[in-house]
């Protein structure tokens, strides 16, 4: 069964998108390519009970068994030791990325308590999206009571895209809530 999502930008938003920016073809409209979650665990990587934890509620929110990242240099006031633990990630592609980028816009950013919105500023110089979040228990497949500490979690959206704008009219058509910011 094809994704919500997925259907929604083959039959609607591709095709407003190119008429917009008066793209060529089809194919030169922004394309969502994966979806990066990353969990930095710091010195309580090393306590395999709590790595565990992590990524059974990392596991549940993606659907897919997230990998151990580890320290590539040893940094002193960092207390971080090459070859330790540094934390967990998950990369998602094709329909479990739709699949999560629904949940995560329809059902797991409106739970944020006092949320008002995403920054338009966490574009990069080549079109990706980066934003962060403070509980990883705003998603309804974690348990808030077998949850022994609340952490924050990064997500990564990499869009194939020629500039921001054209991602940031591809996340706004993906229901994205952004804040009206003014631009400068």
């Amino acid at each position: 069964m094809i994704p919500r999502l997925k259907e929604l930008y083959f039959k609607e938003i591709q095709k407003s998108i190119k008429e917009k920016f008066a793209l060529k073809n089809s194919y030169m409209s922004p394309k969502l390519e994966k979806v990066v979650l990353n969990m930095g665990l710091g010195l309580d990587g090393n306590d395999t009970k709590i790595l565990k934890s992590c990524e059974e509620d990392l596991a549940k929110i993606t659907g897919q068994k997230p990998i151990v990242t580890k320290f590539k240099k040893s940094i002193s006031n960092f207390k971080s030791r090459k070859g330790t633990n540094a934390g967990i990630k998950v990369t998602l592609r094709k329909d479990k990325m739709y699949e999560f980028v629904d949940r995560l816009v329809n059902i797991a950013l409106p739970r944020i308590k006092d949320f008002r919105g995403l920054s338009s500023k966490g574009f990069d110089k080549f079109g990706n999206y980066t934003f962060g979040v403070k509980e990883h228990i705003i998603f309804p497949e974690v348990n808030f009571d077998k949850v022994d500490k609340i952490r924050g979690l990064d997500i990564t959206i990499v869009i194939s895209s020629r500039d921001k704008k054209h991602s940031l009219e591809l996340l706004n058509k993906l229901n994205f809530p952004f804040k009206n910011e003014r631009m400068n």
